[in-house]
């Protein structure tokens, strides 16, 4: 073969190569290309927690799910709570919805950071009494739901849809949420699409208008 046919035949080969790899959809390049290292792969488990026990000084433990961040979706997970003791049933929902916040916010052990979990929920976000007028089971947060950083809000909000206290029902019901101010609460539902994709949570639930003061009776 003479060198201007090997030449040729160079070329050809060439050509073919680009034809090949353009029919795969992969465009040819000469410029190497770092995609950088395989992505890390999460469990989302946690080992088994222990399980619901009294406590001691006027405080209970109960066993809740919390819902805590892996894999950029919200995943439920079993923690024991504290709940003090021996208060009126009227208090149920609040002490109940203040437990469950600061589960959200206790640092995660180091098997959970392994697993892949995160929280959002803000360390100095605090629960209050509802006021006057409210809704049963309204929460007062100490900074406006709508404030709350949307991962953060759909935590709170489906962490306790799950409680029967907070959220009663034959379901996971509407959870009321209000601000310090005097705006009317607010109320938001934990949906599928909310746990898979907790950044999309709508910001402004629907307000829910106080609940009337009973008329007094004629004398």
């Amino acid at each position: 073969m003479t060198r201007r046919s090997a030449t040729a035949a160079v070329a050809a080969l060439s050509l073919l190569s680009v034809g090949l790899l353009s029919g795969c959809g992969i465009r040819a390049t000469t410029v190497p290309v770092d995609v950088g290292a395989a992505p890390s792969r999460v469990s989302c488990k946690t080992p088994a927690g222990t399980s619901a026990s009294a406590g001691t000084g006027g405080v209970q433990g109960v066993r809740a799910t919390v819902e805590l961040v892996c894999g950029a979706q919200l995943v439920g997970v079993q923690r024991v709570v504290q709940v003090p003791e021996k208060r009126p049933s009227r208090d149920a929902a609040l002490l109940v919805g203040r437990a469950l916040l600061e589960a959200l916010q206790r640092e995660l052990s180091a098997e959970d950071r392994e697993a892949g979990f995160t929280t959002e929920v803000p360390a100095g976000l605090t629960a209050g009494a509802p006021r006057p007028g409210d809704p049963a089971g309204t929460l007062r947060l100490s900074r406006k739901p709508e404030d709350l950083p949307p991962v953060a809000l759909s935590q709170l909000v489906c962490t306790l849809a799950a409680s029967d206290v907070v959220s009663p029902g034959p379901g996971p019901g509407p959870v009321v949420l209000g601000g310090p101010d005097t705006d009317p609460p607010r109320a938001w539902e934990c949906t599928d699409a909310v746990r898979s994709r907790p950044e999309s949570v709508t910001t402004l639930g629907d307000v829910v208008r106080p609940t009337a003061s009973p008329a007094p009776s004629p004398s």
